[in-house]
């Protein structure tokens, strides 16, 4: 049988009892061998403000228990690559910079990109000839001056070089490159590389010199004004969702701390391997700014509420891993006599505790001030 040899009550009772009154001398309470109960004067009591109360009936949360990541909606994600291979002139940027839309993020250099607006400009001079030609032609052939085949052969070298030309338009624009300023004469060795977003950059994956295909990723942009969860749901508990569900999750690398955010959309297919389903959820906007797209988190999605009878967090105390409430045994003039009890805890919600141990419904128990340290020793042990 463990027997309590010492019981020390309230790390602040003994600073508060040397500022009373009666001068009361700050000293651990001591029972005796047989005796577990606990006695605190009421002068002890009232300067350590500790209060009694009984258990009475709190809403309990049902919730569901997930894991998942913080992540962002894909439009606010971009893989920056080149439409054309070239080596990489200049890359102003570093992982964690701000970036507008528009803003340059790479400078490639590549000789094809003379040698494209070199084929625009011939193309479009040419067409300029071969338009004249085949609207001469069509003059013609309406007035039966010359033949159809003359008429189809400037026809088709127009539209093949008007094609070409729109393909090569195309080609430009997509490299960043100013028509007009082609037509000019006006033609560059380097193209820059826009963001498409506002962000941050989160990954940068070459340096100056590397030749990049268009194949290959530059860099990526981030944009974290929305973030949201995406949590894995087994397929049991798939039913019980909806959507405006609270949500309360943590972030277990970076803090114990949790947050809120509420389900937003429930997925409607299974993975065939895992049996689970993505819910998407969305982060109180007050939150929205503590993280980081690919933390880990674990939550919980509270689908209903049950009553059960509880007390407050505070009337738990935890001593060597098990856990203690403790019970007023008696009540006199001068003292309260309490008594240790070991519980089981079945969970915690908003500041109060219920438990898998049942205890007497119509009990006082000590509800606040319950900071305890126990010492305990094994029958013909000796005190710790």
């Amino acid at each position: 049988m463990n027997l309590i040899k010492y019981i020390f009550l309230f790390s602040t009772l003994f600073l508060l009892s040397c500022n009373s009154n009666k001068g009361e001398e700050a000293k651990p309470i001591s029972t005796e061998e047989k005796d577990e109960s606990i006695h605190v004067s009421k002068a002890q009591f009232e300067s350590a403000k500790m209060e009694i109360g009984n258990l009475t009936q709190e809403p309990f949360a049902k919730t569901i228990h997930t894991n998942g990541i913080i992540d962002v909606p894909p439009q606010n994600r971009a893989v920056i690559s080149a439409f054309s291979g070239g080596y990489v002139k200049d890359t102003p940027l570093l992982i964690g910079d701000i970036v507008k839309k528009g803003d340059r993020l790479v400078t490639l250099e590549n000789p094809e990109f003379i040698t494209i607006q070199q084929n625009y400009l011939e193309t479009a001079e040419q067409l300029s000839y071969l338009k004249s030609e085949y609207e001469r032609q069509k003059t013609m052939f309406e007035e039966n001056i010359t033949s159809e085949k003359s008429y189809l052969k400037a026809e088709s070298e127009y539209k093949t070089a008007a094609a070409r030309a729109n393909s090569l338009i195309k080609s430009l624009q997509m490299l960043n490159i100013n028509t007009a300023s082609v037509l000019q004469g006006n033609i560059v060795s380097a193209v820059n590389i826009y963001s498409p977003i506002n962000g941050y950059i989160t990954q940068v994956m070459v340096n100056m010199g590397t030749y990049v295909s268009p194949a290959d990723k530059i860099m990526e942009v981030m944009n974290t004004d929305h973030i949201h969860l995406e949590l894995n749901v087994f397929e049991r508990d798939l039913l019980q969702l909806k959507k405006g569900q609270e949500i309360v999750f943590r972030v277990p690398e970076a803090s114990k701390e949790n947050y809120t955010g509420d389900v937003y959309l429930v997925g409607t297919s299974i993975e065939s391997k895992t049996r689970m389903a993505m819910v998407h959820g969305h982060i109180d906007e007050d939150n929205e700014t503590n993280f980081a797209a690919g933390m880990f988190v674990e939550a919980d999605i509270i689908t209903g509420v049950t009553n059960q009878m509880a007390l407050p967090e505070d009337a738990v105390v935890e001593f060597e891993g098990k856990n203690y409430v403790l019970l007023l045994e008696n009540e006199s003039k001068d003292e309260y006599m309490l008594t240790p009890l070991e519980v089981k805890i079945d969970s915690n919600y908003k500041g109060y505790t219920s438990f898998k141990t049942e205890l007497p419904k119509d009990a006082k128990f000590l509800t606040k001030g319950g900071f305890v340290l126990l010492q305990v020793e094994e029958d013909g042990g000796h005190g710790h």
